[in-house]
């Protein structure tokens, strides 16, 4: 398209320059062929008084060298005979004696064409006794000429000049008009390809303004259509899992004997196939997460006291200690609120499934000001191996568990360029820390971030 403009342009300017050049030219050449044969007219005049007075030879030969032709030899005088006298001939002739009759007998000025010397200008002159005499100028080809090729020149340079800026304009306002459609086109693959947080500035024309304006809204409709369906998957998870915790704890109260047996295999199966579900579902929006950028983002105390309280019925009928700190304030976290409640719902599903009934479980939120910290803690037996435990997590390999626990709570965190780690809580069980950065240039920081952070929290004794 800015290939297509520029050439458009070009054409366009060049039968323009042609159109009007040429003409200009060849005006200019005929104005210099005028102003020399003009020129070579007055001088032809300036005889005519002494030719009016006498015809003697000396008298017209001193004349003739007294003019600026005459001394230049480019004047001669064709004097008839007068009075039964002989023909008088002053200087040498170019246009020879049939031009010359020719001029007398016409009784007007005539340009006779001479080979490579230019022209000759015949002018007829009244003499005294009534008869014709012909003044002869010799107009060379350079005077004729003069100065044409100076303006063909200058009306080229122009031209040049003319044809040079109106691509350049061409080209500027073509790439105007190109750079929002390359844009558009790369927005477009780029959405194509699942990055959804591809955008269109919306600028440049106004036909492409209009574009951008229809490609961001369905770029953002897409993006909605995506998260409500990966709403539903995540809604799919916090309504499971806690009907299949409950049943994994009366099965597992139900003895021994096959009924028993088949029964917690059936609920470990189940757990096994909704788990495959809930992996799916989660890899889909991480990747989603990815694609969409840290836009989004919640109230992670909200969140919490909302989790809290649909774990809560369960620690009930489990006689479960519960103890909520540091959600009394609103705390913002660029997580989207789902990806934080399967977290939370992954950390608070660990604590019942890892720890005996009775067991005691806190969740505490601080704002460390440049990230939150959000501590899951027990009382439970703790975790011997916690680098062990973060594999596990990370990999999902072993029977029974999907992996999906920690794996879940660790992409939420290294999403924001925070990080997560197990030690011993302050109830004697196990303290999970999901450390969410705040700061947007731990994204950039990549794993040099992550170890930059994990070296502050060591030092501070965290």
């Amino acid at each position: 398209m800015r290939w297509a403009l520029v050439k458009v342009c070009l054409a366009v300017t060049t039968m323009v320059v042609v159109a009007f050049a040429v003409p200009l030219g060849m005006v200019v050449q005929e104005m210099a062929s005028d102003r020399a044969f003009s020129n070579a007219e007055r001088q032809a005049a300036t005889i005519g008084p002494t030719l009016s007075i006498t015809t003697d030879p000396g008298q017209l030969r001193r004349a003739v060298e007294s003019t600026e032709m005459g001394a230049a030899r480019r004047m001669a005088v064709h004097v008839p005979p007068v009075g039964g006298g002989a023909a008088v001939e002053i200087g040498t002739g170019w246009a020879g004696r049939h031009a010359v009759e020719e001029t007398r007998r016409l009784g007007r000025a005539m340009t006779v064409p001479l080979a490579r010397r230019g022209s000759a200008l015949l002018q007829p002159t009244a003499l005294g006794s009534g008869d014709i005499a012909v003044v002869e100028i010799l107009v060379p080809e350079r005077e004729v000429s003069n100065g044409v090729a100076t303006a063909w020149l200058v009306l080229a340079g122009v031209g040049l000049a003319l044809v040079v800026g109106s691509v350049a304009v061409a080209d500027r306002l073509g790439a105007r008009l190109v750079r929002p459609a390359e844009r558009l086109a790369d927005a477009a693959h780029q959405l194509g390809e699942g990055r959804l947080g591809a955008r269109v500035p919306e600028a440049g024309p106004k036909e492409l303004r209009s574009a951008a304006v229809a490609f961001n809204s369905m770029a953002d409709q897409v993006v909605e259509l995506l998260a409500n369906e990966r709403e539903l998957a995540a809604d799919l998870s916090h309504r499971l899992r806690t009907p299949l915790t409950v049943l994994r704890l009366n099965a597992a109260s139900l003895g021994d004997g096959p009924a028993a047996e088949q029964t917690r295999a059936a609920v470990e199966q189940l757990e096994r196939e909704v788990d495959t579900i809930i992996r799916t579902a989660r890899e889909q929006r991480a990747t989603g997460a990815a694609g969409t950028g840290a836009g989004a983002g919640c109230d992670a105390s909200e969140v919490i006291r909302d989790r809290m309280a649909f774990w809560s019925a369960l620690a009930e009928d489990e006689g479960r200690e519960v103890r909520l700190a540091g959600v009394d304030r609103t705390v913002r976290i660029p997580v989207a609120r789902p990806e934080l409640a399967a977290a939370l719902d992954a950390l608070l599903g660990n604590v019942f499934r890892h720890t005996p009934e009775g067991t005691a479980f806190a969740v505490d939120v601080h704002d460390a000001g440049d990230a939150v910290i959000v501590l899951v803690s027990d009382g439970g037996p703790g975790i011997a191996d916690p680098d062990a435990a973060l594999r596990r997590g990370n990999d999902g390999g072993r029977d029974g568990s999907t992996g999906l626990g920690l794996d879940i709570v660790r992409r939420v965190a290294e999403g924001t360029g925070g990080d997560v780690r197990i030690g011993r809580s302050v109830l004697g069980g196990t303290e999970v820390r999901l450390w969410i950065a705040l700061d947007d240039r731990a994204r950039g920081g990549g794993a040099r971030g992550g170890r930059e952070r994990r070296g502050r929290r060591k030092r501070r004794g965290g």
